[in-house]
């Protein structure tokens, strides 16, 4: 089986604590559903800074909101998993297969 990153991105901060529960309920049954998929179920992010060649500078064009590592026996699988977050709701998420760094 191979390795896939899931890197969140986007989202919004929930309008009300009922609203927060809410996804959080939805994300639970998400991860419950596919708790043998998971490496890591990851975790969310704060802050975050680009660093370049000329640089560190605050913020970042396309912020990253969190990740999670799953594993799955082809893309696609992997992209159905993907597509069933309840992310997707208000955030998008890159799918990317981990590839062992080359010795």
């Amino acid at each position: 089986m191979a390795e896939f990153i899931f890197a969140y991105y986007g989202g919004r901060p929930p309008k009300t604590p009922e609203e927060g529960q809410a996804f959080m309920t939805r994300w639970r049954v998400w991860a419950s559903e596919m708790s043998d998929a998971f490496v890591h179920p990851g975790s969310v992010f704060g802050k975050s800074w680009t660093v370049s060649e000329s640089g560190a500078a605050e913020g970042a064009v396309h912020p990253l909101s969190g990740y999670s590592i799953v594993k799955a026996e082809s893309f696609e699988a992997a992209l159905d998993l993907a597509r069933r977050c309840p992310h997707v709701e208000h955030g998008t998420i890159e799918v990317a297969e981990v590839k062992p760094m080359p010795s």
